[in-house]
């Protein structure tokens, strides 16, 4: 025997514990599931995000008559379609200027200051994300609007006209309600992480309060303020239901958006394109210069004191009180005009006012349940696909990294900067008649565009947790010898459960409220609530569409309620 022999075995002698596990990392890193499903979702989201987006932009340079810029000539031809992109455009700055300014306030209120039903208070914001943009406007309507309770009180009492809610008087007034809570629920969670012992050092070196607060304060919630706000400003450009409903005259891009769609279909979608493109493009403009400005300004706070909220007291506390008082008020008043009107008699499209009844209520539940059942099915379905997909896309974009999580991140991110209306052109435009993939008109394709449209949702809550949990925790599992995908399932997945079930929620709520994409693809039969109470609008049928609204925001509360009160879950922070 050799000496080469002799000596073989001898090498392999000190195969330890630590040995083996080396060898299985090398043994994993050769092939990864991890990575089998990353390569999965990047190929899912390339053919159900990005190649719909990319068909929008291509078929705006397709014209029927062999030039490729026959939609843009169009566009730049006939005036109403540069007056719709400038006045987008001047809505959602101001729009967005008022939002910021309601959300910081009761943020700062609400942070700096202790009072009674403050707990109350602080959440009440939140009911104006949880009522669906359109039962929102059609509350309003029935405030406000030409025959609305007010109006109509103030026009019999006091003989006086109310100016119109139609127009740019109704879009300014109501737009910041819908969107001040997405500004609010940001500086909120930056005041509360601010270290008030910097304020402090300041007023220590000669500042007075007012100019410490300048200095030290607000450059360090400015990321958290401009980053919500710009979320705004996208919204706000995206809107269709209240634009639509409310807008009346002025010309706006998403209604425009679908007016072309609605003219186009069946034809050369041309202009639906084209519109749908300079949306994409207004929208990519504002997050570059996101990137540029916003993104550069980064504050870390160490581990120190937050402020102690102080009572408020004297003229100042008063006024700022009042004003609190006032904002929440038209937060929460649709919630209560939706409610009333469900139940007020009705003949027709009159209201009579002062009188109880069940019978829109009775109707919608007994006569024309569908709605509501294709809700609840649509939805839930929907809701299951997206939490499961939201979760393994969490998983791989925070806790295996690969070489293509960056471009998957990115994806998944994507629909939240397009509106509901682009990405419903685009699935139409995409997995229409004669595509390999064909859905129009069947419910698969209203479920895909829930599932892509609140996908977001569920990855941000999953997301949230899973920065929470160390992994060190799993890598001790895998050092026991416990294998790398079963170390997840058994020791990071329940530890995910609470995230789980609030991007469920979440999920769950953003979907059956979802309008303006779902109006782009649905057919006939598979109308949800909020189509329905779109289409009773536009036909004065206001009793019954308000009853469909109560019913979908119990859909909406409930679940809510039971996830925080039952279950402790913490939805909003």
């Amino acid at each position: 025997m050799s000496a080469q022999q002799v000596q073989a075995p001898e090498s392999r002698a000190p195969e330890t514990q630590a040995y083996r596990i080396v060898q299985a990392e090398k043994r994993r890193r050769r092939f990864s599931p991890w990575l089998a499903l990353t390569i999965a979702s990047v190929a899912l989201a390339l053919l159900f995000v990005a190649w719909p987006i990319l068909n929008v932009l291509l078929k705006s340079f397709s014209g029927a008559s062999g030039n490729p810029f026959a939609g843009w000539a169009e566009f730049f031809g006939d005036p109403q379609y540069p007056t719709a992109v400038g006045n987008t455009l001047l809505l959602a700055a101001i729009v967005t200027v008022i939002a910021t300014g309601i959300g910081v306030f009761l943020a700062y209120f609400t942070a700096r200051f202790t009072f009674w039903g403050k707990a109350v208070i602080a959440v009440l914001p939140v009911t104006a994300i949880l009522v669906p943009e359109v039962i929102v406007t059609q509350a309003w309507l029935m405030f406000l609007g030409n025959n609305g309770f007010l109006t109509r009180f103030v026009r019999e009492t006091f003989e006086i006209e109310m100016p119109t809610l139609y127009g740019w008087r109704g879009l300014i007034l109501i737009l910041p309600l819908l969107y001040y809570t997405y500004v609010y629920l940001g500086t909120l969670a930056a005041l509360k992480s601010f270290d008030s012992q910097l304020e402090e050092a300041a007023m220590s070196l000669g500042s007075s309060p007012l100019m410490a607060r300048f200095k030290v304060m607000i450059p360090a919630i400015f990321p958290a303020v401009a980053s919500t706000s710009i979320v705004v400003f996208t919204l706000t450009i995206g809107n269709f239901a209240t634009s639509t409903i409310i807008g009346g005259k002025v010309e706006l891009l998403a209604p425009l958006t679908y007016k072309a769609f609605l003219a186009e279909t069946g034809g050369d979608p041309l202009m639906q394109s084209t519109l749908a493109t300079v949306a994409i493009v207004i929208v990519a403009l504002v997050l570059f210069f996101q990137r540029l400005t916003v993104g550069r300004k980064k504050y870390e706070m160490v581990q120190g004191r937050s402020w102690v909220p102080i009572k408020l007291r004297g003229a100042s506390g008063a006024v700022l009180s009042l004003i609190a008082a006032v904002i929440l008020i038209a937060s929460t008043l649709p919630l209560v005009m939706v409610t009333v009107m469900a139940f007020t008699a009705s003949s027709g499209p009159v209201l009579r006012w002062g009188e109880f009844s069940l019978d829109s209520v009775v109707k919608v539940l007994t006569r024309e349940p569908q709605p509501i059942l294709n809700t609840i099915a649509f939805g839930g379905l929907a809701c299951l696909i997206g939490v499961i997909v939201s979760v393994v896309v969490s998983v791989l974009i925070v806790k295996k990294h690969t070489f293509l999580t960056p471009a998957l991140d990115y994806l998944v991110m994507l629909p939240m900067a397009l509106s509901g209306t682009v990405l419903g052109i685009g699935m139409m435009t995409t997995f229409g008649s004669g595509s390999f993939l064909p859905m129009a008109g069947t419910t698969s394709i209203i479920v895909l565009v829930f599932v892509i449209r609140r996908l977001v949702h569920g990855v941000r809550n999953a997301s949230a947790t899973l920065h929470a949990i160390p992994d060190s925790l799993e890598d001790a599992s895998v050092s026991l010898g416990v294998p790398p995908f079963r170390s997840f399932v058994k020791v990071v997945l329940p530890l995910m459960v609470p995230g789980i079930a609030a991007a469920t929620v979440l999920t769950w709520v953003t979907i059956i409220g979802e309008l303006s994409a779902s109006l782009v693809v649905y057919s006939a039969g598979r109308e949800t609530i909020t189509i329905k109470v779109f289409q009773l609008m536009s036909t004065g049928l206001n009793g019954q569409a308000a009853a469909y609204g109560l019913i979908l925001i119990l859909l909406a509360i409930v679940p809510i309620l039971i996830a925080t009160r039952v279950f402790k879950i913490r939805l909003f922070t």
